[in-house]
């Protein structure tokens, strides 16, 4: 997931939803379309990796207005695919069904990255989806260690589940940092998504920079990864190594 890169305005806003940067132009956040990115504020989960901490608190003040997103989303329409909605983590604003319906009048399809934080939540949106980009924190009874809240593993399968079953096209990824995953960890976690029928699955490796969790820093490969990719690609039909 890149980060914002570019924000319009200032000052306090009340526009239906949060926005707190926007990235003009991607080809990475939606698999072989040309994208948009909006980078929805707020989330309720703190995963040490993360490399966007700004987007964390929901209720501050944003560079950029909905309508401000409108304005520009027009002038691109015929020049953009997608738009894909990010975070933070976008389900959770009770704005997103109405985004998502808008920029789909507006001619886009429609992408989210999502760790269907709260199941019910996600799966409202669910249907509005051209393609999902899921986070897999990690197997259900560690994902603890990475979010630092309670139950977020069973959340997050949950959501994971619905998305399996909707039909709505999708990648599943998985942040890696050496020092909150190991070979053999990651190798449990990415069999038991073969076992649920994934088919595209991502490994992400956390970049050390601008990371929630001061103590975590840059962490060498396991000289086992070497050995672990090559068994990736043949467990999952797309399987892809990436900078997250």
């Amino acid at each position: 997931m890149n980060s914002p890169c570019q924000s319009f305005g200032s000052g306090p806003l009340d526009a239906p939803l949060r926005v707190g940067g926007l990235l003009p132009m991607t080809t990475l956040d939606y698999p072989d379309h040309l994208a948009c990115v909006l980078f929805c504020q707020g989330c309720a989960w703190r995963c040490r990796y993360c490399h966007n901490p700004e987007l964390i608190r929901a209720k501050v003040p944003t560079p950029i207005t909905w309508d401000e997103v409108l304005r520009f989303l027009r002038k691109r329409r015929g020049l953009l695919d997608a738009v894909v909605f990010s975070g933070g983590e976008a389900t959770l604003q009770k704005a997103l069904p109405g985004a998502m319906r808008k920029v789909r009048e507006l001619g886009f399809k429609v992408g989210l990255h999502s760790a269907g934080i709260k199941p019910a939540s996600f799966k409202r949106v669910l249907p509005l989806c051209d393609w999902v980009g899921f986070d897999v924190k990690a197997l259900e009874e560690e994902a603890e260690l990475i979010t630092g809240v309670t139950g977020s593993g069973q959340a997050n399968w949950n959501s994971l589940e619905a998305l399996l079953e909707s039909g709505v096209d999708y990648e599943c990824r998985t942040t890696v940092h050496w020092q909150l995953f190991d070979c053999q960890r990651l190798q449990r976690l990415a069999e038991r998504l073969a076992a649920l029928g994934v088919q595209r699955f991502v490994v992400q490796l956390a970049r050390p920079q601008q990371m929630l969790d001061p103590e975590l820093g840059a962490a060498p490969m396991p000289v086992e990864a070497a050995q672990l990719w090559p068994y990736l690609e043949q467990l999952f039909p797309r399987f892809e190594l990436r900078e997250a």
